[in-house]
């Protein structure tokens, strides 16, 4: 019998903030990143990134609120809850995602590199 704690929604999301490569893990800015049920307007997003990514900041943007990340756990638990490894997966995907865009990374330019 095991004594390990399973890992949490919250443990994967953080697994893939700390997975980042140094330079770019050093490099995001004023983002916080939240988990929420699911998105009453849009109820298949699995993420949602508001704010001014990195790319289009200026000297202007001091004292600035926070971007947010949001990760949508109801939504992805229900699609990929059957199986762990692959909501698991598809968690930390999607936070790698949001962070594209924090980044300044399009869907577009996500879809034409194949990480979309």
């Amino acid at each position: 019998m095991s004594s390990e704690p399973e890992e949490s929604f919250e443990d994967w999301v953080r697994e893939a903030l700390d997975s980042l490569p140094p330079k770019l893990g050093q490099a995001v800015s004023n983002v916080e990143v939240l988990i929420e049920d699911g998105d009453l307007e849009h109820p298949g997003r699995l993420g949602l990134y508001h704010g001014i990514p990195l790319t289009r900041r200026s000297r202007g943007y001091l004292w600035a609120l926070p971007d947010r990340i949001t990760i949508y756990r109801g939504t992805l638990e229900r699609l990929y809850g059957r199986d762990p490894a692959r909501l698991k997966e598809r968690v930390q995907h999607v936070v790698r995602h949001e962070l594209a865009h924090h980044f300044g990374i399009s869907d577009k330019r996500l879809h034409e590199i194949g990480r979309y």
